[in-house]
């Protein structure tokens, strides 16, 4: 395609040259009609006389040869600093001895010009996924929080307050740990996501065993079928659960292949780990909760809200049931 402030499109490339070495116009005559100079008018009969209609295409405004170019060695140090140290162009060009623009020109040739691109931990460009269609992968998970005593805990409460809360709750339950502490507990919150859609399914159990994470796999199954979506696939971690025997059979009952991440890559199961962090920062601790149930109570409407109302911007700036069709409830 023709830039915007060319004089010729390939169209009236090959009618100009026509003129000129089909009926004999002069280069002068031809380029007057269609308004350009004699020489180009002249470049483009030449080109139509040695390479046909297939001449008059658009090409590459790219030099042949660059001396100027930065040489491959200096791209590979660039890269390193990028990727190992997370340097911006003018501390890189610093060490370097070159011009900031110089580098930030082969950062956006690599597309490693935004930190955003960049693993954290690894400093490798990030390779994103997503597959075609809801089900064809889930990924599941567990994420801990501790329970909150009677009357609030320490994320809105003085340490202090916390403290005595806690007593009184343990004194209540008579529940107590290693050197007669109060022991207040921990919730397993037990996540599903489907990777196309990002819906979510969760539950809170009292542990992390693999009898509780394959009750929670067929009933979100089953949840996920109630909303149109055929599991195919899960991806999980190498927790202990998910390793067990007990759950390769499930896995197996339920016609659905089970996938786990590399050890040591949580990225692998990035999806999942975002939505732990926004379940943190918009359910759990989100407001002040007196109680560890008033906190629970509060989990199936923060879920409706975040697959139906709340806006996901991995998926165009929409909320995750939208890519889901024929939903019951959709626009409640």
């Amino acid at each position: 395609m023709s830039h915007a402030n060319a004089a010729l499109t390939p169209r009236a490339r090959l009618r100009l040259a026509q003129l000129i070495v089909d009926r004999g116009w002069t280069h002068t005559a031809a380029a007057k009609m269609f308004m350009v100079a004699p020489r180009t008018a002249k470049k483009w009969a030449d080109r139509y006389r040695a390479e046909g209609q297939a001449g008059m295409a658009d090409r590459s405004s790219r030099p042949h040869t660059c001396p100027n170019k930065t040489r491959p060695d200096v791209v590979r140090q660039i890269v390193r600093l990028r990727w190992r140290q997370r340097l911006g162009p003018v501390q890189i060009a610093g060490r370097l001895g070159m011009q900031a623009s110089t580098v930030h020109a082969v950062l956006v040739r690599c597309r490693i010009n935004r930190l955003s691109h960049i693993d954290r931990v690894t400093g490798e460009p990030l390779r994103r996924y997503e597959h075609e269609r809801p089900g064809s992968l889930i990924h599941v998970d567990v994420t801990k929080f501790g329970n909150i005593p009677d009357g609030g805990g320490h994320k809105f409460l003085t340490r202090q307050q916390s403290r005595a809360n806690g007593r009184a709750t343990a004194h209540r339950t008579g529940q107590r740990g290693k050197d007669y502490r109060p022991a207040i507990g921990t919730a397993y919150v037990h996540t599903v996501i489907d990777d196309h859609s990002r819906v979510a399914y969760a539950e809170i159990c009292t542990d992390e065993k693999a009898t509780t994470a394959i009750g929670v796999l067929q009933r979100a199954v089953a949840w996920f079928a109630e909303h149109g979506v055929t599991v195919e696939r899960v991806l999980s971690d190498n927790g202990s659960a998910y390793k067990s025997y007990a759950w390769r059979d499930a896995c197996t009952e339920l016609g659905i292949v089970h996938k786990r991440t590399r050890p040591y890559r949580p990225q692998a199961n990035g999806k999942i780990e975002r939505f732990h962090r926004t379940l943190g920062d918009g359910w759990a601790y989100a407001r002040f909760y007196e109680s560890t149930k008033q906190r629970n109570d509060a989990l199936p409407g923060w879920l409706h809200f975040y697959n139906h109302h709340r806006v996901h911007s991995a998926i165009g700036g929409k909320p995750p049931v939208t890519r889901l069709t024929n939903v019951p409830g959709h626009h409640s």
